[in-house]
């Protein structure tokens, strides 16, 4: 019961949102970055969000949630809000990124104790791995919006990510969340009627960073890194790529292996199918396989993933 509550609370949110975004005309337009033609509402991971944070409230409450994991995820929460007036003002970049560092050095500070605070002062007592969460942490929430470009992929990939985790580790957050975005993907699949936003696909990266640094001690943390590593592979290595062809990396682009498989004709729903049959082999691997290889399987993953990205560069080349 308290499963279909997400899914159902979900797909109202959604409805509402969208609901609310054409009356108020907030839609996004497309530019040359986009991979779509139409305005199309936006804002709809808006209701993944609150009710992951509703059920993660629950959850707190009824002690299945220890405090510091909870405080981390919710020092989200002004990613959520400057996430949402992005997308209906546009901010500038720099207080995009500031709120983050701030919300990654609370969550940071939350998974490990006050003492890390140090690290802030540069002190000689501050530990350089801390200073390494906090970028990983903003990494992983701005990679996770450059990776939402077409219709369903986020999405999908939340659903994948939160579904798999729970069988792996049986880590019931990472399910609230696959729920609650197989609900939001009701509208979002190809051809969308609503699309996440800013306010939905940065703070799951953010979630999603807090996960695996909560696991970072375990045997879980390489497998977290393989679940996701479609989109923060894609993401790292465009930019490494664009970085040796001195582009502008603050400049918007359609250079993302997604995209360009796109471009070269494959359709928003094959490109998703396509990366979620991956994700399902890299599941199966992980399910089957002893977490003592799991530094191998990374290793000949990271030689898959770019091969796979060769091969989509005889189809769209990088340019």
């Amino acid at each position: 019961m308290f499963y279909l509550f997400v899914f159902v609370a979900t797909v109202l949110g959604t409805y509402l949102i969208r609901y609310i975004a054409i009356k108020k005309a907030l839609l996004d337009q497309p530019n040359e970055r986009s991979s779509h033609t139409t305005a199309t509402p936006k804002g709809g991971g808006l209701a993944i969000i609150i009710t992951f944070y509703i059920s993660l409230t629950y959850l707190f409450f009824h002690n299945e949630v220890t405090f510091s994991l909870f405080f981390a995820l919710l020092s989200a929460l002004p990613v959520v809000v400057v996430s949402l007036l992005d997308d209906i003002y546009t901010l500038a970049a720099k207080i995009r990124f500031g709120v983050q560092l701030l919300s990654a050095v609370m969550a940071v500070v939350f998974l490990t104790g006050a003492e890390s605070m140090n690290f802030i002062l540069f002190t000689l007592e501050g530990s350089w791995v801390n200073v390494l969460a906090v970028i990983s942490i903003v990494w992983l929430t701005n990679l996770y919006n450059f990776l939402d470009g077409i219709d369903g992929y986020a999405g999908s990939e939340t659903v994948f990510v939160g579904l798999a985790a729970y069988l792996l580790f049986g880590n019931e957050l990472a399910l609230i969340l696959a729920i609650a975005s197989a609900g939001f993907l009701l509208f979002n699949w190809h051809k969308a009627s609503i699309f996440m936003g800013d306010v939905g696909s940065a703070p799951l990266g953010f979630i999603f960073a807090i996960f695996i640094l909560n696991d970072a001690g375990s045997t879980n943390f390489l497998p977290w890194l393989m679940l996701l590593s479609l989109f923060w592979f894609d993401a790292t290595l465009t930019l490494i790529r664009r970085a040796k062809l001195k582009e502008s990396l603050s400049q918007a682009h359609k250079k993302h292996a997604y995209q360009r498989l796109n471009q070269a004709g494959y359709s928003h729903a094959k490109v998703v199918i396509y990366a979620t049959v991956v994700n399902i082999i890299i599941f199966i691997t992980l399910y089957l396989s002893p977490s003592s290889i799991s530094l191998y399987l990374f290793v000949v993953l990271l030689m898959v993933l770019y091969g796979l990205t060769r091969l989509i560069d005889t189809k769209k080349a990088f340019e």
